[in-house]
């Protein structure tokens, strides 16, 4: 992975979404010392194990001084085609356990879906057919809002460590007399 990240020439890039294995790992404690992380998204399935996985690297992540983003419960439910029915297979509320705790938004509940497991048509969040895709986008939405936010929100102590004034009219709204 270092390798990966260290001798790309990756040029500009709003985003680099690296996917980690669960947990503490070598791989999360080797981007987290190499890399600037703007905000990590922390996925678990609704299983207890997972669930704890997660917490481990929520602890890890906030020993670093890295935002958590969010939390993302992937596997929270299957929506069954021939009966219409949504069965929780893996049991429930995982990631909702996680939010309480952690204080961290759960940014999206994604369900089983075979969509996810196809390659025929690219991307499934580019397939304007899958069921899954408004979840996808849902998802990556909140997560750039979370993004932004943090952002938002470093800025302002920055400024406010500096003792910089800011003007009254870049408190005004656009428009505003």
């Amino acid at each position: 992975m270092m390798k990966f990240i260290n001798e790309v020439q990756w040029g500009r890039l709003d985003y680099l979404v690296v996917d980690l294995p669960p947990g503490t790992g070598d791989a999360s404690l080797n981007l987290l010392q190499t890399l600037p992380v703007a905000g990590v998204v922390v996925v678990t399935t609704p299983q207890e194990m997972a669930v704890a996985d997660a917490r481990k690297g929520l602890k890890l992540f906030a020993e670093h001084d890295a935002p958590v983003l969010g939390v993302v419960e992937n596997m929270a439910a299957y929506h069954c085609p021939n009966c219409e029915d949504t069965h929780e297979v893996f049991g429930s509320g995982g990631a909702a356990e996680i939010s309480d705790d952690y204080d961290v938004p759960v940014l999206a509940d994604l369900p089983v879906h075979p969509d996810f497991g196809s390659e025929a048509g690219g991307p499934t969040i580019r397939d304007e057919d899958s069921a899954v895709q408004d979840d996808l986008f849902d998802f990556v939405d909140e997560t750039a809002d979370r993004v932004g936010e943090i952002n938002r929100r470093k800025v302002a102590e920055h400024v406010a460590e500096r003792g910089d004034d800011v003007p009254e009219e870049a408190d005004a709204p656009a428009g505003s007399p």
